[in-house]
């Protein structure tokens, strides 16, 4: 993969969260604002019945552990550019496969894979080049399930500026629809995540769960 497969900031992004890190693991920001959507991955995933999972920008790697903690599947994947967030994961537990990798390039075989999933961490990455990686290493009838913020709610609207996109760019769901099913996926579900009412109100993320054709 050649640096031009990622974000121009991408470098700068990681090392960000890298440092993020130490605060993210914080128990009312994990519960209110990121328990809520890896409460829809987990129910999908236990409803595809995915045995063979990657969670792509896995952070400290909340998710990933929970993936094979909860549903005890075969082999859980957690991937993340970031060291710091990295550090953290290991140290959670040694059940997972964690690896420093960028998702536009996980070096998996084609298709590895039963499901890709990523929460909140799709924004940071070069959608078409992760994109067609997911499409990758996922087997046919393979899962994709992503969370995003709407780029239209409260948190997100301020994010969007030229200025930022070497960054991030945070894509609607008309966007992401379109995104995937120019890229192999047929899009099965699309909607808002289920939060209590406070939540709700302040975070509008969205779901959206793809088949790889």
């Amino acid at each position: 993969m050649t640096a031009a497969a990622t974000r121009p900031l991408n470098r700068l992004v990681h090392a960000g969260w890298g440092q993020l890190a130490r605060v993210y693991d914080f128990a009312p920001v994990q519960r209110v604002m990121y328990r809520p959507p890896q409460d829809e991955i987990i129910a999908r995933l236990a409803v595809h019945g995915a045995r063979r999972v990657a969670d792509v920008g896995c952070g400290t790697g909340i998710l990933a552990t929970r993936i094979r903690n909860d549903l005890r599947v075969d082999e859980v994947y957690g991937f993340d550019a970031a060291a710091g967030m990295l550090r953290k994961a290991r140290a959670r537990t040694d059940r997972v496969l964690w690896r420093q990798r960028p998702a536009e390039d996980l070096g998996l075989p084609d298709g590895a894979l039963d499901a890709v999933v990523s929460t909140h961490a799709f924004p940071f990455f070069n959608h078409e080049p992760a994109v067609a990686e997911f499409r990758r290493v996922l087997r046919p009838g393979g899962l994709l399930a992503m969370v995003v913020f709407n780029p239209d709610g409260p948190l997100t609207t301020p994010m969007q500026p030229a200025l930022v996109r070497g960054a991030a760019y945070w894509p609607t769901p008309e966007e992401m629809r379109t995104l995937l099913e120019g890229n192999g996926f047929e899009v099965i579900e699309q909607r808002r995540v289920r939060r209590p009412l406070f939540g709700a109100a302040l975070v509008r993320d969205v779901v959206t769960v793809a088949r790889r054709r």
